[in-house]
């Protein structure tokens, strides 16, 4: 791992270096979006970037990182790593833009932070961002390499598949789901429940952008994927990809898929299982549940959804269904503005302390970071250990800087 010399630099530095990490990744991304105007275009979420929420999840990551060097030298985190490349290779990464990256973050640091980057702070950041992207790299490789041997890929390194869309169902006003097919008519690849897909498609401009959806069916031969249009707000701009796949994607459509991915998938077992979601955090609880019911499984589960309302809640019959299809399973459901006559113990934002949770219970959360804290929080106070808790956040992960 880091030596010792560049551990000495790092743990001493770390704290200007954190202080500094504000300013450093905007001049970052604006270094490598004037040098490669094709990643902002082609590669990157242009909604993140101009709500900033990707600036911050990359500041944290990195700083996550290096402090995870300093406390545990003999311990590589490697579930931070597999999160990250699990997106990575879903939006298409590959090993040399991390030089291109490198080459762009330490100019910034060297301009933000000046003299105090002396050769010796540099070589140890140097090894320190190495460290990192060696090891997303490989395992990256693997990663690509399972899943375009899943899809039968001729090139591993191009994991991009057009997929038909044979069906479209609208679940609320904001939700859509599409059920698609490889349109090359061959195999789906497989798919663990709660993992997503990316989406690529080619909006009005030109910019052929990217986005991560939920799997929220397995149905056989095809994929299913839902997703809520995203309303602006704020400094936040609406959702360009969203909006464009509910007003122009239709049954008959085309578009690029990559195979299933996420490190966040129902494990196999027989021990209670807890679903808590969100709002269209649901999706993969949703495909968990159909898993369950399919298997017959007879492992206690217990399912737990907030939303605004009863017609904001999409897929509000299939959880109903579903788990009443389970032998041993539970759901509960708050509304922050319930209509007509609702339970008042189930009328507001999610509170465990009115629901049973099983000891043993294995803990999968899917929703924004708010609730995610929150839930998760209640969790540990109910006495699930924090190594049992697993969480999906749509968009950056800004939980790695928290």
């Amino acid at each position: 791992m880091l030596s010792a010399k560049s551990a000495e630099v790092v743990e001493a530095t770390l704290p200007a270096v954190g202080a500094a990490i504000g300013d450093i990744t905007p001049l970052f991304y604006d270094k490598l979006f004037a040098a490669h105007p094709e990643l902002l275009r082609d590669l990157f979420n242009r909604g993140n970037q101009a709500n900033g929420t990707q600036r911050q999840a990359l500041a944290g990551s990195i700083a996550v990182f290096a402090s995870a060097l300093i406390a545990h030298p003999d311990q590589r985190p490697d579930a931070m790593l597999a999160r990250i490349a699990h997106k990575h290779v879903s939006v298409g990464i590959s090993a040399d833009q991390y030089r291109i990256v490198h080459e762009h973050l330490f100019a910034a640091i060297v301009e933000v932070l000046g003299e105090a980057v002396t050769p010796e702070v540099a070589a140890a950041w140097d090894e320190v961002y190495w460290l990192m992207a060696n090891a997303l790299i490989a395992i990256e490789d693997r990663l690509r390499a399972e899943a375009a041997a899943g899809q039968h890929s001729a090139d591993p390194a191009d994991l991009w598949r057009p997929y038909t869309v044979v069906a479209r169902y609208q679940e609320t006003d904001e939700v859509a789901t599409f059920l698609v097919r490889p349109a090359d008519g061959g195999p789906v690849p497989p798919a663990r429940p709660g993992q997503y897909v990316s989406v690529r498609t080619t909006l009005a401009d030109g910019a052929r952008q990217i986005r991560q959806y939920s799997l929220s069916g397995c149905p056989d031969g095809a994929l299913q994927f839902s997703v809520k249009r995203a309303a602006g707000s704020g400094d936040a701009p609406a959702g360009e990809v969203s909006t464009h796949l509910h007003n122009h994607l239709q049954a008959g459509g085309v578009l690029e898929l990559t195979p299933p991915l996420g490190d966040v998938a129902l494990a196999d077992g027989d021990g209670p299982v807890l679903l808590a979601s969100a709002g269209i955090g649901n999706t993969p609880m949703t495909a968990m549940l159909a898993h369950l019911a399919a298997d017959g499984s007879a492992r206690p589960v217990v399912a737990v959804h907030g939303d605004r309302d009863q017609l904001a809640h999409a897929f509000r019959a299939e959880l109903a269904q579903l788990t009443a299809k389970l032998p041993d399973a539970t759901a509960h459901v708050f509304y922050e503005r319930p209509l007509g006559d609702w339970p008042a113990e189930r009328t507001g934002l999610v509170d465990l302390s009115t629901v049973a949770v099983p000891p043993g219970t294995t803990a999968y959360l899917c929703g924004p970071l708010p609730f995610l804290r929150s839930v998760r929080t209640q969790l540990l106070a109910a006495g699930v250990p924090a190594a049992d808790i697993h969480y999906e956040v749509f968009g950056p992960d800004l939980w790695l800087g928290a």
